[in-house]
């Protein structure tokens, strides 16, 4: 879910407030507004501005003024569906139930007409953005302070990644490496058995650790988890960012992909973090040497040119799928300074 569909509306009663949460929202990414004063905001190239007065927002193209129905029954979602017009916008404001009705319009206007709804916090837009899986066209969400902005931002996902130097290098050295605190990252997504997170030792180079969506002779797949490495393995975020695995949290976003894309943001469900027998891959890139430690278990796969291998059955040469990154990172962030990851 990301803000692409969202409109704030801010709603403090001084302009100065209502000033600053735009200004807060703009340098979050959101581009998309619902304004009750022209003095508000003023007027940005590439951005999508609603007026609002009383119950109607004029929508400034072909829709012209849209009414905002309130939404408290069955019988005022029958009556608000069966007037809506083939094309048109619909504008749902819900005054009691939100999830089930919203999911029930989207259910019975297939692709007939515009679906928008108001959420009253940052709380409801997700749900609002993805309920039955395609949630409403637009979700306008009221905003009382900048802190709510930060709020909001919180609750949706970012802009994935999209420039990752993706790179196929042969495995130089599989060896064992005593025992160790191992992360399983147990996802609220299913994954496929090419899918999987991006993990190393060094953020100059993430290998990719797929999932457990095929188990073995003597395990069941758990198509949800990736036996991800050592406690001290940096892990690629949703936003960009990285993260020492043993830093997850129930609820983080994480980039979840198979080799060279489509990636997509998956949520951490659990964490467990055991102490077992690890192995320490090798490649080597350019004049370094690249590493990752894993659990030396059948279950534990990496992505390789010849789809997901186990590290049991690993062996030097073994083309193996990974990414390169900038190696300077600040708490995570990207920074560019000299650095020297061995």
């Amino acid at each position: 879910m990301t803000r692409d569909r969202v409109l704030i509306a801010p709603e403090a009663a001084d302009e100065g407030t209502r000033a600053a949460i735009i200004d807060r929202a703009r340098q979050r990414g959101f581009r998309r507004f619902v304004l009750r004063s022209a003095t508000d905001g003023g007027s940005v190239p590439g951005e999508e501005t609603v007026r609002r007065t009383g119950d109607r927002l004029e929508m400034g193209n072909s829709d012209g003024a849209v009414t905002i129905h309130r939404v408290g029954g069955v019988e005022d979602l029958d009556r608000v569906l069966a007037g809506a017009a083939d094309g048109s916008t619909v504008a749902v404001e819900w005054t009691g139930d939100r999830i089930i009705p919203l999911e029930n319009a989207i259910a019975r206007r297939g692709s007939r007409f515009r679906l928008w709804t108001l959420a009253r916090s940052a709380a409801e837009v997700p749900a609002a953005l993805g309920a039955l899986e395609h949630g409403a066209d637009r979700v306008v969400v009221t905003v009382r302070s900048v802190d709510e902005v930060d709020r909001l931002e919180r609750a949706l996902e970012g802009t994935l990644p999209s420039d990752l130097a993706w790179i196929t290098v042969p495995a130089a050295s599989i060896r064992t490496a005593g025992v160790g605190d191992r992360v399983l990252v147990d996802t609220t997504s299913l994954l496929r058995p090419d899918e999987g997170l991006l993990v190393g030792s060094a953020a100059a180079f993430l290998f990719l650790v797929t999932s457990e969506a095929v188990g073995s002779a003597f395990s069941r797949p758990r198509p949800f988890r990736v036996n991800a490495g050592a406690a001290h393995s940096y892990v690629l975020m949703a936003d960009g960012t990285t993260r020492y695995l043993a830093e997850l949290a129930p609820g983080d976003s994480v980039f979840a992909t198979p080799a060279r894309g489509p990636a997509r943001s998956v949520r951490v469900g659990r964490i467990k973090i055991e102490r077992r027998p690890l192995v320490m891959v090798t490649i080597r890139d350019g004049e370094r040497d690249r590493t990752v430690f894993l659990q030396e278990a059948e279950t534990v796969r990496l992505a390789s040119e010849n789809g997901p291998v186990a590290v049991t059955e690993l062996r030097p040469s073994a083309p193996l799928h990974g990414v390169r990154m900038a190696p300077a990172r600040h708490l995570g962030t990207e920074v560019r300074e000299t650095i020297e990851e061995r």
